[in-house]
């Protein structure tokens, strides 16, 4: 394993589409109590959930902490290989590694900076620096080369490719001033041509409105199906927060192009309706000072486009809502050939996340 001195696109790699087969599926185990209720028990539950269902289509492989070890071994879920990994917290899609391929039977992993979603500026948690160690140590599990960035900070769920060229991401995200404050839009999106071999990034201006643990993440708002084809989330309520938000990715994606020319074709998926923090949801967290509080009656930044497509099936959070079918039912209509997993994903949401943002694929090359 070596750390390269040069850039995935000048070596002729690329971040291929979530929707290329994969190898396997990560996760990391959760455990901070000041994130999960109760010693992490409804948590851990949901997160068992979701690498069992995923382990139906492909193998998955959880990193845990020592001290929870043994106690993954013991549940001897099929398809599943149980790593140590020490880590702050489970957001494996924003702090493991994001590979790349050439298309020639070969990947890397990139490790980019992470800072907790901001640092000491806005930062959401602190210490981070296991977290910060994730992705160098996945690049060698999966023995592969990997290219390691220290003035970058980039968390996988603020990106997303088609594989053939296109970026999505979130102005909210890419010019929070807790990111990269010394960098201008420019300089940051020839930073992603860069490392993730694209040739055209898409700007959306907002995330999901309250999505205030990542600062608007792209992952919840709108994810490519397809090449020149992606899904929104979207509000018809005008007196809605969100619909200004889905009113304007929508408009600003409709007047793009992709990498290859294509006029960007849209299909909205409507988000649930507001999910409100119970005043039980709100206890059994320790408090922590510089964490975010949990009060009775905030609203989670809910969405179903923050599912993850895995080899056979698409592994969709569901939140006992009117709108859950709807949802299941087009992205059934949009992924004839696979399988659609409702995974009820409320206690993911009070983690301050969901079923993406707990998992990150290693491609086949």
């Amino acid at each position: 394993m070596r750390i390269m001195d040069s850039t995935p696109k000048a070596d002729g790699f690329y971040m291929p589409s979530e929707l290329a087969r994969h190898r396997c599926t990560y996760l990391l185990w959760p455990e901070r109590e000041d994130n999960w209720r109760f010693n992490a028990e409804y948590g851990q539950a949901a997160f068992k959930e979701v690498i069992q269902a995923i382990a139906k289509y492909e193998p998955v492989v959880v990193g845990v902490d020592k001290s929870q070890y043994l106690n993954l071994l013991e549940m001897n879920m099929p398809n599943v290989q149980i790593v140590e990994i020490s880590n702050n917290d489970s957001w494996i899609r924003d702090t493991g590694a994001t590979f790349v391929v050439d298309g020639f039977g070969r990947m890397r992993a990139v490790d980019f900076k992470f800072n907790a979603y901001g640092g000491l500026v806005n930062g959401i948690y602190f210490p981070w620096d296991q977290d910060d160690y994730i992705a160098p140590k996945m690049a060698a599990i999966e023995a592969v080369d990997y290219y390691h960035l220290t003035d970058f900070v980039l968390e996988g769920g603020a990106v997303h490719s088609d594989g053939e060229g296109t970026l999505l991401v979130t102005e909210e995200t890419m010019l929070d001033p807790g990111r990269n404050p010394e960098m201008t839009k420019e300089q940051i999106e020839e930073k992603l041509k860069d490392y993730l071999g694209a040739e055209k990034v898409l700007w959306i201006p907002k995330g999901i409105y309250m999505d205030e643990d990542t600062n608007g993440h792209v992952d919840n708002i709108c994810q490519f199906v397809a090449p020149g084809k992606v899904v929104l989330a979207w509000e018809d309520n005008p007196e809605d927060p969100q619909h200004e938000r889905s009113q304007m990715a929508y408009d600003y994606l409709s007047s793009q192009t992709d990498a290859k020319g294509r006029p960007i074709e849209i299909v909205k998926i409507h988000v649930p309706n507001p999910i409100l923090i119970t005043e039980e949801e709100s206890k059994g967290v320790d408090v922590v000072e510089g964490t975010f509080p949990r009060r009775p009656g905030d609203r989670l930044p809910a969405s179903y486009i923050n599912y993850y497509n895995c080899n056979g099936a698409i592994i969709l959070p569901v939140f006992k809502d009117p709108h859950d079918q709807a949802a299941i039912d087009t992205l059934q209509s949009l992924f004839p050939d696979k399988v659609i997993e409702p995974i009820y994903a409320r206690e993911l949401l009070l983690g301050g996340g969901n079923i993406h943002c707990i998992t990150q694929q290693v491609p086949l090359p």
